[in-house]
């Protein structure tokens, strides 16, 4: 497994969502979505219904993208956190970690302030969770050890024989 493919099993996930929950509670946020740099969706929380959080996963990431040679032209190797702001909605959105982009919706509900506090606090703890997932992959998945790679294969080529 490469260090760029994490495997999170339902338990990070409960983690994550119960993370995300705590965070759009505290900021008073509409929805909050975690996703991966290359624009895949991870988890989400909060009043998403309305949102095609597909479409708005991928967008969010190429942002991120753009914004980083955007910050390498200027001298900068990233921007950790980026801020836009609608006439109702708002979208903050920071880095956890090298490999995941945290996005928070909010209206005028709450302050930006308030946000990039809460959002900060839950991107130390997904950064711990994801530490922990990194640390787990490099070791190994405990499951998937070489004799049962090896008896998966020699079935797959029993299966597919003759």
């Amino acid at each position: 497994m490469t260090e760029d493919n994490l495997v999170i099993y339902e338990e990070e996930i409960e983690k994550i969502d119960t993370n995300l929950a705590r965070m759009l509670k505290g900021a008073e946020a509409k929805c909050a979505l975690l996703v991966d740099k290359d624009g895949h969706l991870i988890t989400r929380q909060g009043f998403t219904h309305s949102l095609d959080t597909t479409a708005l996963a991928a967008l969010l990431a190429g942002s991120f993208a753009s914004t980083k040679e955007i910050a390498r032209l200027v001298g900068e190797s990233e921007f950790s956190v980026l801020f836009h702001q609608g006439k109702k909605d708002h979208i903050h959105m920071s880095l956890v970690g090298d490999r995941s982009i945290l996005a928070v919706i909010f209206d005028d509900r709450t302050t930006i302030g308030m946000v990039r506090l809460y959002a900060k606090e839950s991107a130390t703890e997904l950064g711990k969770i994801f530490a922990m997932l990194k640390d787990r992959s490099s070791a190994g998945s405990p499951g998937l050890t070489d004799e049962f790679a090896a008896s998966a294969g020699d079935k797959l080529d029993d299966i597919f024989q003759d």
